[in-house]
């Protein structure tokens, strides 16, 4: 799976509006928090608030803050709201896919890769990632030696 800087930003974006100690937190400070371009971090905010996971108000009182809890925001939200579906194949989502041949299983194996990405982030929220108290899953899965191994 490739993470792309956008959705990189767009989380942490997020879980820095959530470590604020008071909301609305301004554009300039989420930038300088993260080490996010300016100019980049507004492209981010405007994707993140048309899929409703941050409000802003303008103006010297003005910021962003989240939209709804972020015990609510899962990490695919996200992922979903800055590039769309978790797991794609050419475009299409693995359900759509077909195979011929001795390929045809191959749908399935994209349909599991799915199902597993699923599992971590749709279970992991911004409020995990800003408190720092991850599910217990990820802390086993990370654990595992092999996990930090390159292939």
């Amino acid at each position: 799976m490739h993470i792309s800087a956008k959705v990189d930003y767009a989380v942490r974006t997020l879980v820095e509006i959530a470590a604020a100690d008071s909301p609305p937190v301004k554009a300039e400070h989420l930038a300088a928090a993260q080490s996010i371009p300016h100019k980049f971090l507004e492209a981010v905010l405007g994707d993140l608030r048309r899929a409703e996971l941050v409000q802003s108000r303008r103006g010297p009182d003005g910021g962003y803050w989240l939209a709804r809890p972020p015990e609510e925001i899962a990490v695919a939200d996200v992922i979903r709201a800055i590039e769309g579906p978790l797991a794609s194949v050419r475009g299409e989502r693995p359900e759509e896919v077909e195979y011929g041949g001795p390929a045809k299983p191959l749908r399935d194996v994209w349909i599991a890769v799915r199902v597993n990405l699923r599992a971590v982030l749709e279970a992991v929220t911004i409020a995990d990632v800003a408190s720092g108290a991850l599910p217990d899953f990820v802390g086993k899965l990370t654990a595992d030696p092999e996990a930090w191994r390159r292939r």
